[in-house]
């Protein structure tokens, strides 16, 4: 930058405001400007303008330029919308001043108050697309030159509150620092307006500032009265921050980010870094900036282990205080991390200090996040009317993980602004709050994704920034609660809520009471042979009426003929495991239980579940015409995934004890997915022994303790309590999919941490960068698709019944449902244009490694972009960007540079656009943070649900125990709590599903970064010269690619298998209609 004019001494004041990198320094340079130029701070709009028409030199004119185009919108009315509001904003952190900036562009008069006097936090913040531009837009590249280079995509707090400092002074905005805000000051008499209760000891010019408007961004600690807030608690989570001194050496650039990789599709990273270190993580994240920025989720008994906390409390204040923390072990705790999530690469890390002068590394708690309930009030006294308004944490807590903090603040921030100016128009105030209350519904739901898409029309008004904005959804009725009069008597409100009164309604899909369920069994049991169904106990001893009612959910399981010679255990075993493997209904009660009678509300809730999922269905007496697949299709499908699981593991294992074979020679002619088929369906299934029936319902197969109802988790024929069925190592939850019964202690681990054999896979060298060896499959279509039967129930049992000698061919009659003979009437044996076919093995390496370096973006989650698309994006990066600013890039390894090169020359835009490299770099970023903030949003709900599936289970064992002691209560009582039962379990059934959805989506991911590993590993190999390969380097990227290839047809059989839940769906839809 040339050096400013000599003559004139303002432009080397407003160079070094510009350049001011400490608070204290841009507020004294500003000073000197302003003296210089004879102008004094906060005078409003009018101030800057008399600024610019000073400082016309080529430097400030760039800065001027940009201000200028964001002031000229429409929305500002040339800065005359709010001039006769004035403004009080307390707390100067980024939502704070970046509300400020919009309230003096609007013309109000803004006065800022900030308890502190410096700015001192280096954690980085993630900034969405919009939040890039809108940064740009104010001239964030003038006050900080490295702001978002390249593909960088984040900001310090201290530097991103030092640039928005810099604009609010510019733009008039009155600041007062080191001044704490206590209250409001409500107006004594008629005539006089409100003021605030500030310490200590403002200036009188402040203490006697009467403002209309009240805007608090001073953080989750501080809510002004009347505000209610809601907090939101999950599992235990224990974040650590740390911040490393960055040195900006050549070594230190060449270390690649980490947007955020977590554990949930991610395995093999954090079992490695266990192995290495002991750590234990859910997720880390590592941003380049000031400092090396780490932040990361860690388990408790980790940190218990390694000595980080010193005891083991309930309390999680207690828990993570001063006194229970060793800073040593916390230290050496996050290096180690850091260390190894980037191998090392940083060289000695050396703690940057906090504003204490401590090393800058914490422990926190974000189990539980408050949330406003309004972010708006209205409060009047005397005639004098104030609008209260939130942003920023004290509207809603940040979930970090998600990074949606500073976007989300933003948002609230214009939001906030757009309501002062709607008040400052005169709109009637019940209105101003139902607007504003419209907009924050929407708040929680926004994304980069399903935001308007074109960033640079972003503005001050919703339309601007929300597709399918509705500022009605909250109408004016609906806030008069948010509009005090103090002057009144305050309305007198009955708050007692009927909680402790029993509850006689029915949940929506519940049964309601035993009547209707009885009337519901009778109806789908009738005219089948020997069934007789007239109460919930006795009647279903036989096992007869509960194979006739999974006949009538899902004909053609098998025909009642079948079913002589079937003792009562014999065929309630295989109801109850057609059940499960066919209907996806769980079981909560045992074979022997049902047989005996013992467990007459085990049977009730069972049945129960029955009646939820296949309520819809016609009550004509015989088979239905339509097959239902009424329960949780996600339920049934992972049910599925997890029995292949389990068979092609133990497949693996016999495989390894055999010897040599290996995979490659197994799978020499097609590589495929396909699991062995199960033995031949009709063979009755032999119960369990007695020995695992006898009470198997009642107690739990790991403490030994009693199982209520809604405690009861089964899993493989044993019934667990939720909180037993954990990882043995970490005590993580286990969802389905997502663990395994070693064969060994018997114990059932998490995948990252199931005991690995002794042996190591051909080709892998062990090291933290190889993918762990077992890879999940996933059921084939070929499995899904074949004629139910009694192979799915059988396949898992060891010593059923006998099975037919391989040796004679076995010929059956094939059963098949109206749905599947409606399919197959439908067959179209033309492939569908739309729909793309799995891809084929390649025939040859250099043709694999053509495909996997043409489609290596996509397994970042980046589409092949057509060169429109490329255009687009060229188009809008350059918009972005001042001829002016400079943008360094950031340096890659010759893997991905490669890759890079390649994708663009096989798109033909290498040479057209030169931005090429940069902009795929951001999109493949952005797709990175994508899948980030979905895993940490999936483990938050699944975190979430294991806490209401807590709550119900308390309640559960209450009802239950009322219903077996209370032997002496009326009869109507009785019912009542069944009936209340019944509707917790009906709770229990949803967000069971719920949590299966979620661990679809799970499965997803997990594919989608193993893909992603592959791609990387064999770029490695693609990218050596043929005649410099060992045979050992040719055997295992052979290795590679058949994985590849493997993986591939895992997601085909994902696609598959969601499309047929899709089609089951959609029929059932088209049925209920007709």
């Amino acid at each position: 930058m040339a050096s400013p004019t000599s003559t004139n001494p303002a432009h080397a004041h407003f160079e070094s405001f510009l350049q001011a990198q400490l608070c204290q320094d841009v507020l004294s340079s500003f000073q000197e400007l302003c003296g210089a130029l004879g102008l004094e701070p906060g005078g409003g709009l009018p101030q800057y303008h008399k600024i610019k028409d000073q400082l016309n030199y080529w430097s400030a004119k760039s800065l001027w330029t940009k201000l200028d185009k964001r002031a000229g919108q429409p929305v500002y009315q040339q800065g005359r919308a709010c001039t006769s509001t004035k403004c009080l904003v307390v707390g100067a952190g980024p939502c704070g001043l970046r509300v400020a900036v919009e309230l003096a562009l609007l013309g109000a008069r803004v006065v800022l108050v900030e308890k502190r006097t410096k700015f001192s936090r280096h954690n980085v913040l993630h900034l969405w697309p919009f939040t890039i531009h809108d940064l740009r837009a104010l001239g964030a590249k003038k006050f900080y030159g490295r702001f978002c280079t390249g593909t960088l995509d984040h900001i310090s707090i201290r530097q991103l509150q030092l640039l928005l400092l810099k604009v609010v002074l510019l733009l008039g905005v009155e600041i007062h620092w080191g001044v704490t805000f206590t209250g409001l000051q409500p107006p004594p008499r008629k005539g006089s307006g409100w003021r605030a209760q500030l310490q200590p000891n403002p200036p009188a010019q402040l203490a006697n500032y009467e403002f209309d408007v009240l805007i608090s961004a001073a953080g989750g600690k501080f809510v002004p009265e009347g505000f209610k807030v809601r907090e939101m608690r999950g599992k235990l989570a224990i974040g650590i921050t740390a911040n490393f001194v960055n040195g900006r050496t050549v070594e230190e650039t060449q270390v690649p980010e980490i947007s955020g990789v977590a554990r949930i599709y991610n395995q093999s990273f954090f079992q490695s870094l266990l192995k290495a270190t002991g750590i234990d993580l859910e997720n880390i994240v590592y941003y380049k900036d000031d400092t090396h920025y780490f932040v990361m989720t860690a388990k408790k008994q980790c940190l218990l282990r390694l000595g980080v906390l010193r005891q083991d409390w309930p309390d999680t204040n207690r828990l993570l205080s001063s006194a229970n923390v060793v800073p040593e072990a916390l230290q050496r705790f996050a290096r180690a991390a850091a260390d190894f999530a980037t191998h090392g690469k940083l060289g000695k890390l050396e703690f940057a200090q906090d504003a204490h002068r401590q090393p800058d590394v914490s422990a926190f708690d974000f189990t539980s996040m408050m949330r406003a309930e309004s972010s708006a009030r209205v409060q009047e006294k005397h005639g004098a009317r104030l609008l209260l308004g939130l942003v920023g944490d004290c509207l809603v807590e940040p979930f970090w993980p998600l990074g949606t903090g500073v976007a989300r603040g933003f948002l609230a921030a214009f939001d906030a602004a757009w309501m002062v100016k709607r008040w400052a128009e005169g709109t009637e105030p019940l209105e101003v709050l139902a607007e504003r209350e419209s907009l924050y519904q929407l708040l929680s739901q926004t994304s980069p994704e399903n935001m308007h898409r074109n960033v640079a029309q972003y503005g001050l008004d919703p339309a601007t920034r929300y597709p399918n904005l509705n500022l009605r959804a909250v109408t004016p009725n609906q806030v008069r609660d948010l509009y005090d009069v103090l002057t009144k008597e305050p309305v007198q409100r009955n708050n007692k809520t009927d909680a402790g009164m029993p509850t006689t309604g029915s949940a929506g899909g519940s049964a309601g009471t035993q009547e209707d369920l009885l009337r519901w069994c009778q109806e789908q049991t009738a005219g089948y042979p020997g069934v007789h169904v007239s109460d919930l106990s006795s009647s279903w001893t036989d096992g007869l009426a509960l194979c006739a009612l999974v006949h009538r959910l899902q004909p053609g399981l098998l025909e009642p003929s079948e079913l002589q010679g079937l003792g009562a255990l014999e065929a309630t075993a295989w109801a109850l495991k057609v059940a499960e493997h066919e209907l996806g209904i769980t079981p909560v009660v045992s074979a022997q239980a049902v047989v005996a009678g013992s467990d007459p509300l085990g049977l009730i809730a069972y049945l129960s579940h029955f009646h939820s999922a296949f309520k819809s269905m016609a009550h004509s007496p015989g088979p239905v015409s339509q097959a239902s697949p009424g329960t949780s299709s996600a339920v049934l499908f992972l049910g599925k995934l997890q029995r292949t699981l389990q068979r092609s593991r133990a497949k693996e294992n016999a495989e390894d004890a055999g010897g040599k074979k290996l995979r490659l020679e197994m799978d020499a002619e097609t590589p495929s997915t396909e699991v062995p088929p199960d033995p031949e369906p009709g063979v009755p299934l032999t119960p369990p022994s007695q020995h695992q029936e006898a009470g198997a319902g009642d107690l739990c197969a790991l403490c030994g303790e009693h199982l209520y109802v809604l405690e009861r988790l089964c899993v493989d024929g044993h019934f667990f309590h939720r909180s037993c069925f954990r990882c043995h190592t970490c005590e993580a939850t286990l969802w389905p999919g997502g663990y395994e019964q070693h064969p060994g202690d018997g114990h059932f681990y998490c995948l990252q941490h199931l005991p690995q054999p002794d042996h190591k896979e051909e080709g892998s060298d062990g090291g933290p960068e190889s993918p762990v060896k077992t890879v999940k499959e996933l059921p084939t279509p070929s499995e899904n698709s074949m004629p139910p039967g009694l192979s799915t129930p059988t396949a898992s049992q060891e010593g059923s019944g006998p099975v037919p000698d391989p040796s004679q061919p076995t010929r059956r009659r094939i059963h098949l449902s109206s749905l599947e003979r409606q399919r197959l009437s439908s067959l179209n044996l033309t492939p569908d244009p739309e729909m793309e076919p799995p891809p084929k093995p390649p025939r040859s390496c250099s043709a694999l490694a053509r495909h996997a370096l043409e489609s290596s973006f996509v397994g970042w989650g980046l589409p092949v972009q057509s060169p429109q698309a490329l255009a687009a994006m060229e188009k809008e990066e350059e918009e972005s960007s001042s001829s002016s600013e400079e943008e360094e890039d950031v340096p890659l390894d010759s893997d991905v540079e490669q890759a890079l090169q390649t994708f663009a020359k096989t798109s033909g835009t290498m040479n057209d656009y030169p931005t090429w490299r940069r902009t795929l770099l951001r999109r493949a970023k952005e797709e990175e943070m994508k899948r980030f903030r979905k895993a940490q949003t999936i483990q938050r709900r699944l975190n979430e649900i294991e806490g209401a599936l807590r709550e119900l289970e308390a309640e559960g064992m209450k009802l239950e125990l009322a219903l077996r002691r209370q032997s002496s209560s009326p009869e109507q009582q009785k019912k009542l709590w069944v009936g209340q039962l019944l509707q917790l379990v009906d709770k229990k059934n949803s967000l069971v599903a719920e949590e299966a959805e979620l661990m679809i989506t799970v499965q997803e991911l997990n594919l989608e970064e193993k893909q992603w590993q592959l791609d990387q590993e064999l770029r490695g190999y693609m990218n050596r010269e043929e005649t410099l390969k060992t045979a050992a380097d040719r055997q295992a990227e052979d290795q590679v690619l058949r994985k590849l290839v493997d993986l591939v047809n895992q997601r085909d059989a994902l696609i598959r298998l969601q499309e047929e839940r899709r089609l089951s769906e959609l029929a059932l839809g088209i049925g209920a209609q007709g």
